[in-house]
This record gives C-alpha cells, sequence and structure tokens, in this order.
C-alpha cells in the first residue's frame, strides 16, 4: 500500500525537481541511485510523511481493535485493522461463525504489533474473552440476569458458556431441590446469575438457584404475611428426613416433624408418608425472624385419648404391641396414641431382677391389666403379672422351710445365684451357701444361668417376698467331723492348688481347703511349693465356726530338725555332767597332792570349763584320755599317799594315847 502510494507520487516530484544541465552526458540523472530511488529534501519528506500517517491508525499491544477480513486461507484469516500491515489470526478462532466471508467486521486483540518476523499477531478468542469477562463483571456488580448454554458436565457441577466465557455452575446451585442426573441439563439455555469472580485467573460461577430464590423469596414474603396459627393449607412433601418431612406450601416450605405426624408412634416418616403426596396440615407455629414454619398432621384427627374406650378402666383387660423400649420397662400400645407403661416390677411375680431390654422386643403383642388410669393426664399403667394368681399367698404351704427342691438358675450376682423354683417363686443362693469345703471367687466357678440346681428353703421373708435359699444344706455339714478327722498337729498329705504372694490354697483329703501362708510353703532343701505339687502338711489351726483350716508344710523339717538338735544337745549335757562327776570324786579323795599334781588337775579342769558345745565329744575323749595316762599314775601315787598318811596318823594316834595315858 505505501509502494503502491510511492509509485504514485514519485514522477512529479522528480520533473520539480529536475535542473537541465548542459554536460557531456545530458541523458544521465545524477540523482537516481542503483537502486532507482530518487531522493526527497526535507520539505517533501515532510510532506510525504503526513500523507502517509493520515492512512494508517495508531495501536497498542493488548488492545481491541475492529478488523476486516480480506483474505482467507486453509490455516489463517487476514484482517485489516487500518495498520501499515495486515494481521492473521488462526481460521480455528473462527469455528463458531458459521459462514466467515471476506468482508466481515471482527473485534481483534492485539497480542503484537510486530513479532520477530515483523507479522502483526492478533487473537479472535483473547478479544472475545477479554470483553467477555468485562461483562461478566458489570453483570456481577450490577446483579443482572445472565443467559447462557449448558456445553457439558464436570465435576460437582456444569460448563456454562455466558458471553463466548465458560463459567462454572455447582450442583447445588442448578435447582433448590437436590439434582442427581446432570446429563439432562447439557445442550440447554438457562437464566444464570453470577455469584462469584476470580480476577486472577479470569474465572466465574454462576447460579440459577439464585433467580428461583429470589422468586420464592417473595412469593415466601407474601405467604408469611398472610399466614396464622392454626390455619389449614394443602402442601405437597417435596423431601422425606429421619426427623420429618418437607412440605411444599405453593413457593415456602414447612417442616412436619415426625412427632406432629400421628398421634401413635412410628419409626420413620415413610411408613405413613410418601414423596410428592398432596395432603392437607396444619400450621403450628412460625417465625419471621428465622423463616419457619412448624407444620402438624395429627392435630387435623381427634386425640385418642379423646376417644377411648369408655369400658376400659381400673382391672380392665386388655391389649397391645410393644412400640417403646426403656431401662424400667416397656411402652404398650393399645391404640395408636394410647400407650401403657408396664413397669418392669410388674411383669413377674418373682423378686429375680428383670431386664426389660431382654424380656420385651418391639413389635411383641401382650395382654395385660389396667393398674393406673388417668384420662385427663392421659397416663396408663399396665400389669402383666396381675393376669395370674400371686403364688405368695400359699408361699408357706407349697415351699415350707427346709423344702428341698430343684430350680432353675435365673442369674447370677457376685454375691450369690437367683434360682427359680417355679413361674413367679425364686430365691436366692449366697455364694457362701454353695459348697460346705470350697470357697469360690464368684458363682461362676459353680454353675450358669440356664443350669438346674438342688436347693434347700432355709428362711421365708413374705414381706419382702424373699426366699433364702441354700445348695449345701442338701447334704449334712462334714465339717461335724472334719474336726476329729484334721486335729491340731495332725499330718496329711496334700495338693496345692494355687499360689501367689500371700500363701497358697491346699487340697486336703476329702475335697476339703485349707491355707499355708507364703513362710510355711518353704522346702528344706530351699524355694517353696508351687501349684500342683503334692507333699505333707501339718495342721496348726482348725476354726470350725469360720471353715478355716490353717497347715504348714515347714513346720514339719523344722521340727524334726529342732528335735534332732535338742537330742544332740541333751546327749552332750549328759556326758559333760558325768566327766565333772569323775573329777569331782577324784578331787575329794585327793586330800594332799604335789603342787605339780595339783596345777595338773587344775589345767584339766580349765580345760574343760572352756572346751564350746560343738566341741563336747572331743573333750570327753580327751579327758578319758587324760584319765588313763595322766590321772592314774597320780591316781595311784595319791592312794599311796593315803596308805602312808593313814599308817601315819595310826601311829600318832597310838602314840597320843601313850603319852596321854599316864596323865
Amino acid at each position: 500500500m505505501a509502494e503502491e502510494i510511492l509509485e504514485n507520487t514519485v514522477e512529479n516530484p522528480i520533473e520539480k525537481t529536475t535542473v537541465e544541465v548542459s554536460t557531456a552526458h545530458d541523458d544521465f540523472d545524477w540523482n537516481v541511485d542503483k537502486r532507482n530511488v530518487v531522493t526527497y529534501n526535507d520539505a517533501d519528506r515532510k510532506m510525504y510523511d503526513v500523507q502517509y500517517s493520515s492512512t494508517l491508525k495508531t495501536i497498542e499491544n493488548d488492545e481491541i481493535v475492529k478488523g476486516t477480513v480480506v483474505a482467507i486461507t486453509n490455516t489463517d484469516v487476514v484482517l485489516n485493522i487500518g495498520f501499515k500491515s495486515d494481521g492473521l489470526v488462526p481460521l480455528s478462532e473462527f469455528r463458531d461463525i458459521e459462514e466467515l466471508l471476506i468482508g466481515g467486521e471482527y473485534d481483534v486483540y492485539v497480542v503484537n504489533k510486530e513479532d520477530r518476523k515483523g507479522i502483526l499477531q492478533l487473537s479472535r478468542k483473547n478479544a472475545r474473552m477479554l470483553k467477555a469477562w468485562e461483562e461478566i463483571m458489570d453483570a456481577h456488580k450490577t446483579g443482572i440476569v445472565v443467559t447462557g448454554k449448558i456445553t457439558s458436565k464436570t465435576k460437582g457441577g456444569l460448563i456454562a458458556n455466558v458471553f463466548g466465557l465458560e463459567t462454572f455452575l455447582p450442583g447445588s446451585q442448578i435447582d433448590v431441590k437436590p439434582i442427581t442426573d446432570y446429563d439432562v441439563y447439557v445442550g440447554k439455555t438457562m437464566e444464570l446469575k453470577v455469584v462469584k469472580i476470580n480476577e486472577a485467573i479470569k474465572n466465574a460461577v454462576v447460579s440459577h438457584k439464585a433467580l428461583i430464590e429470589s422468586d420464592i423469596e417473595s412469593q415466601r414474603e407474601a405467604i408469611i404475611g398472610k399466614l396464622e396459627k392454626g390455619q389449614v393449607l394443602e402442601g405437597t412433601i417435596k423431601n422425606i428426613t429421619d426427623f420429618g418431612a418437607f412440605i411444599d406450601l405453593g413457593g415456602v416450605d414447612g417442616l412436619l416433624y415426625i412427632t406432629d405426624i400421628s398421634w401413635g408412634r412410628i419409626a420413620h416418616p415413610k411408613e405413613v408418608l410418601e414423596l410428592n403426596q398432596k395432603l392437607n396440615v396444619v400450621v403450628l407455629d412460625y417465625d419471621d425472624n428465622k423463616k419457619r414454619i412448624s407444620l402438624g398432621l395429627k392435630q387435623l384427627q381427634s386425640h385418642p385419648w379423646d376417644t377411648l374406650d369408655k369400658e376400659i378402666e381400673l382391672g380392665s383387660k386388655v391389649k397391645g404391641k410393644v412400640v417403646n423400649i426403656e431401662d424400667y420397662g416397656a411402652f404398650i400400645e393399645i391404640t395408636p396414641g394410647v400407650e401403657g407403661l408396664v413397669h418392669v416390677s410388674e411383669v413377674s411375680w418373682s423378686n429375680t431382677p428383670i431386664n426389660s431390654r431382654e424380656y420385651f422386643h418391639s413389635g411383641d403383642v401382650h395382654e395385660a391389666i389396667v393398674m393406673t388410669l388417668d384420662r385427663e393426664e392421659r397416663k396408663m399403667s399396665l400389669s402383666l403379672k396381675r393376669l395370674t394368681e400371686d403364688p405368695w399367698i400359699k408361699i408357706a404351704e407349697k415351699f415350707p422351710v427346709g423344702t428341698k427342691a430343684k430350680g432353675l438358675v435365673k442369674n447370677i450376682t457376685p454375691y450369690g445365684v437367683f434360682v427359680e423354683l417355679t413361674e413367679g417363686i425364686g430365691g436366692m443362693v449366697h455364694i457362701s451357701d454353695l459348697s460346705w469345703t470350697k470357697r469360690y471367687n464368684h458363682p461362676t466357678e459353680f454353675t450358669k444361668v440356664g443350669s438346674e440346681l438342688d436347693v434347700v428353703v432355709l428362711d421365708i421373708d413374705n414381706d419382702s417376698r424373699k426366699l433364702t435359699l441354700g445348695h449345701k444344706q442338701i447334704e449334712e455339714d462334714p465339717w461335724d467331723s472334719f474336726e476329729n478327722v484334721f486335729p491340731i498337729g495332725s499330718v496329711h498329705e496334700a495338693t496345692v492348688l494355687h499360689a501367689d504372694d500371700k500363701g497358697a490354697t491346699i487340697l486336703l483329703p476329702y475335697g476339703l481347703e485349707a491355707f499355708a501362708p507364703k513362710k510355711h510353703l518353704s522346702k528344706e532343701a530351699g524355694g517353696f511349693l508351687a501349684a500342683d505339687e503334692k507333699a505333707p502338711f501339718k495342721v496348726l489351726e482348725f476354726n470350725r465356726n469360720d471353715k478355716r483350716i490353717l497347715v504348714s508344710h515347714a513346720r514339719i523339717w523344722e521340727e524334726v530338725k529342732n528335735e534332732a538338735f535338742d537330742a544332740e544337745v541333751k546327749e552332750k549335757k549328759v556326758e559333760r555332767e558325768k566327766e565333772k562327776k569323775v573329777v569331782k570324786n577324784l578331787q575329794k579323795n585327793v586330800e594332799k597332792t604335789t603342787l605339780g599334781d595339783l596345777s595338773a588337775l587344775s589345767e584339766l579342769k580349765e580345760k574343760m570349763d572352756n572346751k564350746s558345745a560343738n566341741d563336747a565329744k572331743a573333750v570327753a575323749k580327751e579327758e578319758v584320755k587324760v584319765e588313763t595316762e595322766e590321772v592314774k599314775p597320780v591316781v595311784e601315787e595319791a592312794k599311796a599317799e593315803e596308805v602312808k598318811v593313814e599308817t601315819t596318823s595310826s601311829e600318832d594316834a597310838t602314840e597320843s594315847t601313850d603319852e596321854k595315858s599316864p596323865e
């Protein structure tokens, strides 16, 4: 284009500026270069620049401009935007145009005025996105309703084309009611409201539900403005939950609680209601601030207590099914909406504790006797046991004290066993009355629920309706004879049943159990007796009243050891006494001894006295040896000296007599 302008304007200037010079070569133009380009002076150049610039537009990158299609190729569309060169747009960006013609005008986005190849880069897609985003932002600010076409389904919702830009329509924003099938909306055109935008990533969220809710809100305000308590309205069930049903009242929803559906008990609203069912309901309450409406269905019917059969009175027999079970009893529905309570104490004449959750089952049908009836308070108590005669009236005749019977174990507690003798009659066997000889930590070690047990009636308490039973009393008390079989000091072969840090339980003959403290389980060789070991035990204590026997294994070998030691000590003492007696006799017989002899005897005595008890035998042997080797010569010498002394004494006596005789 610029070249055409130059070609058209190049002739006249040449004529004006060419100066004829008479030279040798008059036909040569020295102002034309080798490319046949004419040079211009400054004034002409400025003139031509103005003429050229007036034919072009000034554009900038990231700008949206109008472009005219001048050519169409297999891959691109050539557009003239009034710039110095035409721009190219990929043909794929015009795929939404059914018939693309030369001369058509479209908005395009200037990506780059001149790339590395000198080409003007344009984009119709960017222009559409930028323009669409501006329109979407305006719609978000002003809240106007836009139109979008659902193009596809995605995770969690739908994709809607709004102004040529893809937006996200969440599944929860499609309608006021839950939507499960998104496919039915693909291809449809919907009115939408822009509810959220993200300028950073050019993303928008739209909603169809918001438009519906705005319409509903206006209808809701109109309906609520006319509501009154007690007003009866027609509605359609739109949703059913565990706690009730939501009723569409024609643009506004109300909640029908499960307790207001029926006078009788129901487990779930689906038992009596269905989706899309039309029914009349009464307005119970409404809240203008919270926009809540409470509805009732049963209130449209008379209360069952008001129409209860007049023939039902105290003592009447009624029949119904179990509708609710609590720890303290069960509720039986006589007619829908009329219930009576059967307390656990009114189930059986027996005093055996009853677990209502095990005895009653929901839906079971029972007959009962009306115990109390209050029509104003709408309360009734029932009894099952009153259907039969009270067996405790003739209990003393049927089960007098001392009666032996067989009963069924109904319950077990840590302190005893509850046994049922007949229907409604039972008593407890205390854990201490299970066995004469064995002690149980828990009654389950002896019996179990459902087993039969032989018992004896020990006592009858008519006021408390209690029987005291015993099992061990079936047999005579063996402790009367055990006192003679296991006297204190007797030794018996027994077995260790189980042991702990305090001691062990010992199984004696005849199945009798005794206790041995820890220290009495020690063995002579060291250590302690363990479970299942057999050993002799000595009875240390026998308490008939407390049914307690104390035994010891250690006492047996300790006593044997002590007896041997005492015998040894006694023997040594006897020998020592004999030795002392011999020495004493020697000392008496020897009145005069030499100094050396007396010294030997003194040393012998001192040596004997200083000997320890453990060396008694050695001392005795040594003394015997001394007697035979040392004492014997001394004794013989002493005897000789004694004879000499006696002779001398006799002579002296004679002389004395002779001397005295004259006198």
